[in-house]
């Protein structure tokens, strides 16, 4: 009997979210491999770009795959912008932007936009990315039902404030807490 597996890892910052590289333009880059040992047939649920990092699951089977990737489960973001945002920026946010996807234009559609403290979920101040120097900068939630290329980036630049930072903090009921980065859970099943 084949039983599925599944592993709900903090995918660092810098890693690509596949196990195998076959792009020669991308000789060096780090694979998820790394992070552990995994079966053949695993897939990530759900993309993390190489300079996102977060909660990222893996699975061994398709249909899981498929449906924590649909509309009906939340995926939710700790959001480093560029600026001190405002309140209309965050009120277009949660109305939706229009944005590029495959070169068309899309609305996006925001279930919830506010701000963040990072301290009160990470138990910790941010690693900084840029000195103060550089200006203010802001966090936000952004809680998604869907999931286009590069999505909250986009989202964040059209309203005039640039993501800086990254991090998938919560799909569905799985929440990344204070896990490690680069730290792997295998679980006997995802439930959200």
């Amino acid at each position: 009997m084949n039983h599925s597996r599944h592993f709900i890892i903090h995918k660092p910052y810098g890693y690509l979210s596949q196990f195998v590289n076959n792009q020669t333009k991308r000789k060096n880059k780090k694979l998820l491999g790394s992070l552990g040992e995994f079966p053949e047939g695993t897939m990530a649920i759900g993309r993390l770009d190489e300079k996102s990092e977060g909660l990222l699951l893996l699975t061994t089977d398709g249909k899981v795959s498929e449906a924590v990737r649909g509309k009906n489960i939340e995926k939710e973001y700790a959001v480093q912008v560029d600026g001190i945002i405002t309140d209309e920026a965050l009120a277009h946010l949660r109305n939706g932007v229009m944005i590029k996807v495959d070169g068309k234009p899309y609305e996006t559609k925001a279930d919830k936009v506010q701000y963040f403290i990072f301290e009160e979920y990470f138990n910790q101040a941010p690693k900084l990315i840029r000195s103060e120097r550089h200006g203010p900068c802001s966090w936000l939630s952004i809680t998604l039902s869907e999931g286009k290329f590069r999505q909250v980036r986009k989202m964040t630049a059209a309203v005039g404030f640039p993501t800086l930072r990254l991090i998938r903090i919560r799909i569905g009921e799985i929440s990344l807490s204070n896990r490690a980065q680069g730290s792997v859970e295998e679980v006997n099943d995802l439930k959200f």
